[in-house]
């Protein structure tokens, strides 16, 4: 029997993952496949798009190179753009003016973005953003200008505005509508979305319309706003949304709906029994989807109904997880609220920037949908919940506070018909079944049913159900850093040292695979500044820092950062305070006395940083490291020196631990106190390690913490000379740094430990391992190597250009301070009442 010609217009993601899915379900036997793509580049990954300003390859965004398609017998066209289409003769005709003969065809020609029709949004410096071309002229568009603007505040549009911001513009976002995102999100999460965005130099205007563009007077455009004000740019981006690419259709005759779209059955068969259209062009029941997610659905039910089979599209869940500007987002289901009798349950923390919104049905127990800012980690959990109608736990509330209650994990709950990954339809049975048929990685399940490798949310419960299945057959679950190191940050720690490597590519290219992500790279540069010391800014650690090692201070809710100089022990000479109080004076800080002894001072911009600091490294203060995952203080009361009950010079022994564990990095932050008798005024016994002055010495307490799971310090040894106080303090930093977890606290490196205190003991003490020797030299290094962080950027005008406020502009935004006792803090947001329904 002779092959039917099966013609595929469009050679997007969703067009790609159709001729994958034909291919991989023998279709190729029935049909003889041509596929034309309008761009030069065969299919690649639209959704990290912007990934490519950041340093990533146009190359690896690549889904299929043109010698797949050759060596599966697919013939791939590509810079070859359909022009008409003849239903009657069942013929395509490409702007070259060639012929292309079907029997069936498969129309995924996407989506074009929407430019609205401002007068003047033609002008030369005035782009979309959707593909690689796109990519190429806005690179050299942003070259030669300082400002740029986003028009469009949706998904796209921040996309767009961050791919400006990482080409150094002052960037700019203008939204029509009263709040960021305003199809997922409600006033109160599209105003923290605002907040965030904001902090990290993006200027946000929403509720904004665009009158018309003009020539500018000190830049290219002149953006003209109805409201009467006017913004200067260089560079406009138009990413006011999509619309269904249906052009052909519309010349052909096909049935299209009122606003756009080929309209399509469960089958995804147009008005025409032998044309499909999947994807953004295609309308199903009324809704057009713009998400990958459902564009693959419909791929799969096409070639279904091209082969006889049964799989038919019945809608698709449109929730979404993101990272914007590494800002969390999750948006599930009725995220509005719109369903009659619906109830909220709300969490809103704006000190940490979070923002949590259930919606549940009237009875409180099933959730119709979410809203997750600044902290995506309940999405998954959520979003089972939400597509598989499980009853909700009691309380409701438990979902959204820390230690979660009595919920089990989802893994454990989920029905194996649950989905796991929508993009490519994988169950949880599925991906048990690939376990327990010897794939024991979260890589093997990728590889060989393909989830969590579309848009990739669904990696962390993919993650939960490989380990779950594993555990269930008796075998140790995986543990890697993540999927570019294929071990465990104690191991890396030993290559890294091992092997001498110095640099994150070194180790990358010895050890681990792709290019890295947002856990291994700090974690990586963390174990080099333990093993190395070098200062954490050279220009190879500088792109492995977080938002707070990156600018050497702690990036507070408004945007502003504080400046946190170490006070040793608490003590401080006059002079020195005096000096605080005359810079906080003068650059108009918010001060503050901490609870680890130190002045705090907060509202701080970006470029004030090192001037601030340098008035202070001029006074002799030093970095304390309050940004950094190292030693933060250490906590005295006055012991011997002034207090009648004082046995021992807590305060000198205080100066001294500070002073050699200063700027020393580790997993997690490490607090100390000293205490100068038993009446314990330091809080020594809630710390990582605490010092308690005896009659006969100093007792040392081990693996203790506040915060939000507080634990009391274990009694480690008692009577200790000052010599063997630091001896032991000395091996066991080295060792937790060593053997600890990525982020893990001293308590949690303690309790997880095999034989627990007992063991750290034999290990530090009685030198079991026979490596006191090694730590104590490790320590000695890492003294020896010392330097105050800021002393050093400010004498370096290399890592001082980091910090303007604009790589091509000097100018800089100051949030709006309100004056509340005596001293000016961030203005007030909009209150919010805190809604508590614990069912």
């Amino acid at each position: 029997m002779s092959k039917q010609r099966l013609l595929v217009v469009g050679n997007g993601m969703v067009g790609h993952h159709f001729v994958e899915q034909l291919v991989n379900a023998g279709g190729l036997e029935q049909f003889e496949v041509t596929v034309l793509g309008a761009e030069p580049d065969s299919a690649y990954d639209r959704v990290h798009l912007s990934e490519v300003f950041g340093g990533r390859a146009p190359k690896e965004l690549q889904m299929a190179d043109p010698e797949w398609y050759a060596e599966k017998g697919v013939s791939l066209i590509l810079s070859c753009k359909a022009e008409s289409l003849d239903l009657a003769n069942k013929t395509i005709i490409s702007e070259q003016g060639e012929s292309y003969v079907f029997d069936k065809m498969v129309l995924a020609t996407g989506s074009y973005p929407f430019v609205p029709p401002i007068p003047g949004h033609e002008r030369k410096g005035c782009y979309v953003y959707r593909t690689l071309a796109d990519l190429d002229e806005i690179r050299d568009a942003c070259a030669g200008g300082r400002t740029g603007v986003v028009v469009g505040g949706g998904l796209l549009g921040l996309e767009a505005a961050n791919a400006l911001r990482l080409l150094g513009l002052e960037t700019h976002v203008i939204e029509f509508a009263p709040r960021l995102m305003p199809v997922q999100l409600d006033p109160v999460a599209g105003d923290m979305l605002k907040n965030k965005i904001e902090s990290l130099g993006v200027k946000v205007h929403v509720d904004t319309a665009t009158d018309k563009i003009v020539d500018g007077e000190g830049a290219l455009h002149r953006m003209m706003f109805k409201d009467g004000t006017h913004l200067e740019t260089d560079v406009i981006l138009f990413s006011a949304g999509i619309r269904p690419e249906d052009r052909l259709a519309r010349q052909a005759g096909l049935t299209v709906g009122e606003r756009g779209g080929i309209t399509i059955d469960e089958q995804c068969v147009t008005s025409h029994p032998d044309v499909l259209a999947i994807g953004e062009c295609a309308l199903w029941s009324g809704k057009i989807f713009g998400l990958v997610a459902p564009g693959y659905q419909m791929a799969r039910s096409a070639v279904s109904t091209l082969l006889g089979g049964e799989t038919r599209f019945k809608g698709a869940d449109m929730s979404t997880k993101l990272k914007l500007m590494g800002v969390d987002v999750g948006a599930i289901g009725d995220s509005h609220a719109a369903t009659a009798g619906s109830q909220e349950l709300l969490l809103l923390d704006r000190p940490s920037g979070i923002y949590k919104k259930l919606v549940t049905d009237e009875t409180g127990k099933i959730l119709l949908g979410a809203i997750l800012i600044g902290d995506n980690s309940d999405y998954d959990q959520l979003l089972q919940f939400y597509l598989n109608k499980m009853e909700l736990p009691d309380p409701t509330l438990s979902l959204l506070l820390p230690e979660g209650g009595s919920a089990k994990p989802t893994s454990l709950a989920l029905p194996d018909t649950a989905t796991i990954c929508s993009c490519h339809n994988v169950t949880k049975g599925d991906v048990v079944a690939a376990v327990k048929a010897g794939n024991h990685t979260v890589a093997d399940i990728k590889a060989c049913t393909k989830a969590g490798t579309g848009c990739g949310g669904c990696s962390n419960l993919l993650k939960q159900v490989v380990d779950q299945t594993l555990t269930e057959m008796g075998m140790e679950a995986n543990n890697h850093v993540c999927e570019h190191f294929a071990f465990t940050r104690q191991e890396l720690f030993h290559q890294i040292r091992v092997g001498e490597l110095k640099t994150f590519e070194q180790v990358l290219s010895k050890h681990g695979k792709g290019r890295g992500c947002d856990i291994c790279k700090p974690m990586i540069g963390s174990i080099m500044a333990s093993l190395w010391n070098d200062h954490i800014l050279e220009k190879p650690h500088q792109p492995l820092q977080d938002t707070n090692d990156a600018f050497l201070g702690n990036l507070q809710k408004d945007g502003t950062y504080s400046i946190v100089p170490r006070i040793a022990g608490g003590e401080i000479t006059p002079d020195k305070l005096i000096v605080l109080g005359q810079v906080a004076k003068k650059y108009n800080l918010y001060t503050k006395i901490t609870g680890g002894q130190r002045v705090d001072l907060f509202g701080a911009r970006v470029d004030q940083l090192p001037v601030i600091w340098k008035e202070l490294v001029d006074a002799g203060f030093e970095t304390g490291h309050a940004y950094g995952k190292s030693l933060r203080t250490v906590k005295s009361c006055v012991g011997s020196t002034w207090c009648r009950y004082g046995v021992k010079d807590s305060a000198g022994m205080a100066v001294t631990l500070e002073n050699r564990y200063k700027g020393i990095r580790a997993p997690h932050k490490i607090k100390f106190a000293v205490s100068g008798c038993t009446r314990e005024c330091a809080e020594a016994q809630s710390k990582d390690f605490g010092v308690i002055a005896t009659e006969k010495g100093w007792n040392l307490y081990v693996c203790g913490n506040g915060g939000m799971r507080p634990r009391h310090a274990d009694l480690f040894a008692t009577d200790l000379s000052d010599e063997d106080l630091i001896k032991y303090i000395d091996r066991l930093m080295v060792f937790y740094i060593r053997t600890g977890d990525r982020l893990q606290r001293t308590s949690v490196w303690m309790e997880n430990m095999e034989g627990g205190l007992d063991y750290l003991k034999s290990v530090i003490i009685d030198d079991k391992l026979g490596i006191a020797a090694e730590l104590e030299d490790q320590m000695l290094h890492l003294i020896d190597t010392y330097q105050c962080e800021w002393k050093t950027t400010i004498e370096d005008p290399e890592k001082l250009k980091r910090f303007a406020p604009f790589l091509n502009s000097d100018e800089a935004y100051m949030p709006p301070r309100q004056i509340v006792r005596e001293q000016a803090i961030p203005k007030a947001d909009e209150e919010l009442i805190l809604i508590k329904e614990l069912v």
